[in-house]
């Protein structure tokens, strides 16, 4: 039922670290000459630095860690989540075997929520009749009110039925909560998988017609009966992709932004009856949400008006059976992991531990995040980062303060909103209430419908409420970092402050390089093709003077211009424009991480270490976070999907735009690590 959140929180990587020890980073002799912290047998040196700096300083790397075969990419953010998991996964053992737990504690629904997911025996016994209830209502439909009040239910079960509704920051008033349904209801990651004619995607159509046809073989379904079912699926699927928007056009916030009352609502899709929709979500008070995709709505009524009954109970069992076919029995997880395979490229299943693990920290994350930061991120700790954190800050107000083409208007607002950017380290200093969730051993899939209406129902209930602006979208344990335009904040989380991110045996100029780019990114995405529209208190208003947006757009097309002739897999373009803000947020944050460095004492007490300057290991850490390998499977999936670079192109897209870069190796001019022309956004 949850919406896409890339349009509102910018994350600093697709994938969702011991911590370093509290006090100021970096301040011991041993710290500025070690050596092991700069990962110098990462490097292939092979390879000329001017030539192509990310197989420069992560070929080693990349030659000794190959793809473990259960994953579709690994990295350094892989490998750190690993780490985390390990922690997490001794946390969940420990609260599974502590029988004297309170019921109703955070213990007992984190040790109960594993329990129920690691008795393997029970959940095979029980195959399919967990979902049986489900769908006996899915059979018993009779009508369009019952076929749209069923579509309800599914939802807030966590299924993806047609599309899905949320809350969020109301893009003109950021004090105000309000409604927002999107398109959904597909089964593959996105309408180009539909779409698309390349002779990949068409490979992957057919795969997935044949997957659900199997899926509902397993239901009982005769072989027949299950293939004219899947083609029934696959062309209700098709006809929303059609409708859908791209992922391109859905970065811009105001073609999302379209608030609706019943009215208009109504009038929008005539098929359709938001008052019985709000009142079957257990919200009839609502009188208008932002519909944010009219023209997915339109054909969407239409649909519900020119397809046969019997047709879209066919589509709910199956988005019913493919929504919790991970948490079934072994024959419904082996057949939906074919199909995760033909998208990733992963070659075998996660262990059942680790998959648990993953599912715990989606539903129950802060419970889960609250244990982990007791175990491994004391509060001393969120001061040893700050001090990069204002330098990065204190190099951007410099930048803002003296760039040559903002006139003193769009200056005086830009210096404004950056004094307002909030910032936070860690974890919430409120944690998030789950005293209203019921988990008990199961069966394990009631777990997860639980956990998934108890989500549902909590952002819901922050419709029409005032903003709480404590709030984190990140657990603490996450390996990743984010930006949120609406709340105009920086975040965090324990569990990205951890080498190679932030190691204080390293030197400092690697650390500016790292945990510096990352704090880099996350500020400079205030400031991007996206995060520009939006003023210092979150609010959807124009700060710019028409001049100076007319320059700065110049600058960005630079960047879509340089993005878009990259390729994965051999022909599969860059989205340039999808990519943008990412690509922005690349190229200021980290030459923000490299004035803050080199106006930091750590700057003028870093030495040469085996030859490389202090400037040339700050680079090194830049391109050390993005060091991974990535099937082409998933490399396609992920260009086609992500609005964030390729990992290589994250390093040599962003490096051949910086003269400090090109000064520090001796590049020379024509290399292909000097981009012709330079942009310049910041």
């Amino acid at each position: 039922m949850r919406l896409t959140h890339y349009l509102l929180i910018s994350v600093l990587c697709a994938v969702p670290l011991s911590v370093f020890a509290a006090g100021k980073p970096g301040i011991s002799d041993a710290a500025v000459t070690s050596m092991e912290g700069l990962h110098l047998d990462w490097l292939d040196r092979s390879v000329s630095p001017a030539q192509n700096f990310y197989a420069f300083a992560n070929g080693g790397w990349q030659k000794a860690n190959p793809i473990p075969p259960a994953y579709s990419t690994w990295g350094t953010f892989n490998i750190l989540q690993n780490q985390n998991e390990d922690t997490i996964h001794q946390i969940l053992e420990d609260a599974a075997k502590d029988t004297q737990a309170q019921p109703g504690s955070d213990t007992q629904k984190i040790g109960d929520f594993y329990y129920s997911g690691m008795d393997e025996a029970a959940i095979n016994q029980a195959g399919i009749k967990p979902l049986e209830p489900e769908l006996e209502r899915i059979a018993n439909i009779e009508g369009q009110k019952q076929l749209q009040a069923e579509i309800a239910h599914l939802q807030m079960l966590g299924v993806n039925a047609l599309f899905g509704m949320d809350q969020m920051q109301d893009f003109k008033d950021s004090t105000k909560v309000i409604g927002v349904v999107g398109q959904g209801g597909l089964g593959l990651p996105d309408r180009d998988y539909y779409l698309k004619k390349d002779p990949k995607f068409a490979k992957i159509r057919a795969a997935y017609v044949q997957h659900i046809a199997r899926s509902l073989e397993l239901l009982g379904d005769t072989q027949g009966n299950a293939a004219r079912e899947a083609g029934i699926v696959m062309d209700i699927e098709t006809h929303l992709a059609k409708a859908s928007m791209s992922q391109v056009q859905q970065r811009d916030p105001l073609a999302v932004y379209h608030v609706m009352n019943l009215v208009q609502l109504d009038k929008t899709t005539p098929n359709f009856s938001w008052q019985d929709y709000f009142a079957n979500l257990g919200h009839p008070e609502l009188k208008s949400v932002n519909l944010a995709m009219p023209k997915f709505f339109k054909a969407m009524s239409n649909e519900l008006a020119s397809v046969p009954l019997n047709n879209w109970k066919i589509y709910l069992r199956w988005q019913l059976l493919d929504a919790f076919a991970p948490y079934l029995s072994q024959p419904f997880v082996d057949e939906d992991f074919k199909m995760q395979s033909m998208l990733t490229g992963a070659k075998a299943l996660l262990p059942r531990w680790k998959r648990v693990v993953s599912a715990e920290n989606n539903v129950l994350g802060f419970a889960v995040g609250k244990a982990y930061v007791e175990k491994k991120f004391p509060p001393s700790s969120k001061a040893a980062v700050l001090d990069i954190l204002h330098g990065i800050r204190a190099a951007l107000h410099s930048d803002m303060e003296t760039i040559s083409w903002m006139s003193p208007k769009t200056r005086e607002a830009a210096i404004k909103k950056l004094a307002l950017m909030g910032e936070r380290i860690g974890y919430p200093d409120k944690w998030r209430d789950y005293s209203a969730l019921s988990i008990d051993r199961g069966p394990y899939v009631l777990n997860v419908m639980r956990a998934n209406e108890f989500e549902n129902n909590r952002e819901l209930n922050k419709i029409d409420k005032p903003v709480d602006k404590s709030e984190w979208f990140m657990t603490p344990q996450t390996v990743n970092a984010y930006y949120d335009p609406s709340m105009n904040n920086i975040n965090f989380p324990a569990g990205i402050l951890q080498p190679p991110f932030f190691d204080p045996q390293a030197p400092m100029a690697v650390n500016y390089g790292a945990i510096g780019y990352v704090m880099g990114h996350e500020t400079t995405h205030g400031f991007d093709d996206q995060g520009s529209k939006f003023d210092g208190h979150g609010n959807l208003k124009n700060w710019w003077t028409r001049a100076d947006k007319r320059h700065f757009e110049k600058n960005v097309k630079c960047i879509v211009k340089q993005f878009s002739s990259y390729t994965v897999d051999g022909d599969v373009h860059v989205q340039g424009k999808l990519v943008t803000g990412e690509a922005i947020a690349d190229l200021g944050g980290l030459k923000l991480a490299w004035r803050a460095f080199h106006a930091s004492p750590y700057y003028k007490e870093a030495k040469t270490i085996d030859g490389f300057t202090p400037d040339q290991q700050f680079f090194l850490g830049a391109a050390h976070v993005w060091a991974s390998n990535i099937r082409p499977a998933e490399a396609r999936n992920r260009v086609t999907t992500d609005p964030h670079p390729p990992a290589m192109y994250r390093v040599n897209g962003t490096l051949a735009n910086l003269p400090q870069f090109q000064q520090a190796f001796h590049v020379p001019g024509k290399s292909p690590m000097v981009n012709q022309p330079i942009c310049v956004i910041w």
